[in-house]
């Protein structure tokens, strides 16, 4: 981590330890703090990253009565943070050790739930199918397709997959509210001192965009780095309408499918990015379970015109982790 002792110290935490957290697939890096005022986290999230977005969207949590971690210090220009520390009891920590799986998934849902019925905050950026669809080109054709095809996509690839996501995510864009963009149990605390929707402490919600709230619930329930029961599944979506009452479940249902096919392509490519630009080749584990969740949304028939450009480009033999990134060197 970069030096943060005069950050620190002017917040009251110069004699603090830091400890380093383990890091994530982004270029920003946490620190537990010990001696100080009280626990603490220290974000250290250099150029690229931006500390603003995470700030913003902070504030709007919280002022909606959910639970984000509390702002103790910024300095926005050299992005460090000082934030607080909710402690080590994430989701997927609890899962891992085998705690009983549904009543923390049904908390999250009443969460997710609370989180999309109140008015988003203003200058959400778009999570449309324009954004989508950009999204995906920029892991599947810039990395996933040279990677197994072994040359670029060309610019008729690119203009054929750009107008199956479209085709495919414009029909339910009349819906749209805040979006997390990764609501999933490595981003989801248990804070047992807290009560209702409060109890789940969320994270990582800095690029949070104006979207379909479909989108966060596949995020939860087609988890790209966990498997999820049938059962569980079906509870957590059950509960999530049940507490948004007024969703046309039809139409759900519709986006949820055409939510799921993006963001599985998108991230079975990710994960190609994330070894080959970035030297984290442990994240290709995940890359089989994001083709066959995949494979299960393009089932339904809100998914036609991106499985329609699958079928014309991709055979069923490909749709995997590269061999060219999977070999060894």
């Amino acid at each position: 981590m970069r030096d943060a002792r005069a950050f620190l110290a002017a917040a009251g935490f110069g004699a603090a330890m830091l400890s380093p957290l383990p890091s994530d697939a982004s270029h920003r890096r946490y620190a537990r703090l010990s001696g100080g005022p009280l626990p603490a986290l220290l974000m250290d999230a250099p150029p690229p990253e931006d500390v603003r977005p995470f700030l913003r969207v902070a504030r709007h949590i919280a002022g909606i009565g959910l639970s984000s971690p509390a702002i103790i210090a910024a300095d926005e220009a050299a992005g460090f943070l000082l934030i607080e520390d909710f402690g080590e009891a994430t989701h997927a920590a609890l899962l891992d050790a085998g705690a009983d799986p549904l009543p923390l998934y049904l908390e999250a849902a009443e969460t997710l739930a609370a989180l999309h019925e109140a008015a988003p905050p203003a200058n959400l950026p778009a999570w449309d199918a324009a954004a989508m669809a950009r999204a995906t080109a920029a892991t599947f054709l810039d990395w996933w397709w040279p990677a197994a095809m072994g040359a670029p996509a060309d610019a008729q690839l690119r203009a054929g997959l750009d107008e199956a996501l479209r085709a495919m995510l414009a029909p339910h864009a009349e819906q749209r509210g805040f979006v997390h963009r990764d609501y999933f149990p490595a981003n989801l605390m248990r804070l047992d001192d807290r009560d209702g929707p409060r109890r789940t402490g969320l994270l990582d919600f800095q690029d949070a965009a104006l979207g379909h709230p479909a989108y966060d619930v596949v995020s939860l329930v087609e988890d790209a780095r966990r498997d999820v029961a049938p059962e569980i599944r079906s509870a957590v979506v059950a509960r999530y309408l049940e507490a948004r009452g007024g969703l046309d479940r039809e139409a759900f249902a519709a986006a949820f499918a055409a939510c799921a096919a993006q963001r599985h392509l998108r991230v079975a490519a990710l994960w190609v990015r994330l070894a080959r630009r970035d030297a984290k080749p442990h994240y290709l584990v995940h890359g089989p379970r994001c083709w066959r969740l995949l494979g299960a949304a393009l089932e339904h028939p809100a998914t036609r015109p991106l499985r329609e450009f699958l079928d014309a480009h991709v055979p069923p033999a490909l749709r995997r982790n590269p061999v060219a990134v999977t070999e060894p060197a």
